[in-house]
């Protein structure tokens, strides 16, 4: 990370988050793209990014995903989680950005975006609370204020929701 930005300062950014978006593949799963030989994809959810989707639900916070691709998957996954807001296919990330601000209604310092690529970049540019998974493209980096620890599909997104909810002192 090229910002220099101190524990206290993600704190209090990190109180402030109401919406908290990720990109899908590479975030939210491995970053693999599993094909059977009949051409069907397949994903893989880590179950403790799910489990701490519901605990930030529980406490009144909204989510979303904001991907590149489209996937039956991601939207079964993301109902069966009741996450917020879903936007695939997506060729300008920045514009399904702005959507579902103004349907959220939040400021965009209310916002932390996790990502993992350069397509990202627009979105970490955008909100208060810059995130990119531990194997996110070097790229990124200048543009993040915090990295986690974990790898996208590995927990990283809880590792996130246990920082957002620790800020809050609701965990």
């Amino acid at each position: 990370m090229d910002k220099q930005v101190s524990a206290e300062d993600i704190k209090i950014r990190a109180e402030k988050i109401k919406l908290l978006l990720m990109d899908c593949d590479g975030v939210l799963t491995d970053g693999k793209l599993y094909l059977t030989e009949n051409g069907e994809e397949m994903k893989v959810f880590h179950v403790r990014d799910g489990q701490g989707l519901v605990m930030w639900h529980n406490a009144g916070f909204r989510s979303g995903v904001i991907s590149g691709r489209n996937s039956k998957i991601v939207k079964k996954r993301a109902a069966e989680l009741e996450v917020h807001f879903v936007k695939q296919g997506s060729k300008d990330k920045a514009i399904c950005f702005e959507e579902i601000l103004a349907e959220a209604r939040v400021s965009m310092e209310e916002v932390a975006f996790v990502g993992d690529d350069v397509q990202d970049i627009v979105i970490f540019e955008k909100v208060g609370l810059p995130i990119a998974v531990a194997d996110a493209v070097q790229e990124v980096f200048p543009y993040i204020i915090y990295k986690t620890k974990l790898a996208g599909g590995f927990g990283a997104v809880r590792e996130v929701i246990d920082l957002l909810l620790r800020a809050k002192m609701i965990l």
